[in-house]
This record gives C-alpha cells, structure tokens and sequence, in this order.
C-alpha cells in the first residue's frame, strides 16, 4: 500500500500483475487531493487516510485498469466503501456524477504514462 504523488501506467501495470491480474484498487481523497493505491482491499487504504487525516466522507474507493489507460474505462467507481446512505450513495459505484469528476481530477493529476 502506498500514498502516491505521482505514478506511472508501467508500475501500475506491475502492481496489478502482482496482486489482481487486471486491476488495481485505490482511494481518492477528493478533499485533500491524495491518491493511495496497492491495497488488497480498499478499507485497507481507506485505513491509511484516515490514519494520516483524511475525512471519510471524502474517501471513495476505485479500481485503476491500467490496460485501459486513456478511455472512460481506465477508472472503474465500484467499492464496498463507496455505500454510505448518509452522503445519499446507495450503491458500490460512486452516484454523484460531480464526485466522479473530483475523483478523474486526481487521478489524472497523479497519474502519467
């Protein structure tokens, strides 16, 4: 697991290769604009912000598809933490189409090829 400020497609390619197979789960603080990723379960990332002062109501679990890097399928919005009534979010996806957006932001600002 490890917060990043900047990674690459290739080490995330490596980081699924390693764990998943396809895919790599992460958690975006949309708040603080942090990207932690490389956890075998998003809590467990989740766990990490929190720990270093994230808010949980601006945590949002997603899996990264390296493979599919540049499409709309890159970023899939789909975690057991994503279910939170409170903030009106019903599903494992990310509903608020506006948080899906704050979500992108960071990844394309963490992220490069």
């Amino acid at each position: 697991m490890r917060i990043t400020d900047k990674i690459s497609i290739d080490d995330l390619q490596k980081m699924a290769s390693a764990m998943y197979g396809t895919f790599v789960k992460g958690v975006v603080d949309i708040e603080n604009r942090i990207l932690a990723v490389d956890g075998e379960m998003h809590v467990d990332l989740e766990q990490l912000l929190l720990e270093k002062g994230s808010k949980q109501e601006n945590l949002w679990g997603i899996n990264l598809h390296p493979d599919k890097y540049g499409t709309d399928d890159f970023v899939e919005f789909d975690s057991m933490i994503n279910i939170r009534p409170r903030q009106n979010n019903m599903s494992r996806s990310v509903e608020d189409n506006a948080i899906q957006e704050k979500i992108r932001a960071v990844v394309t600002e963490k992220i490069h090829e």
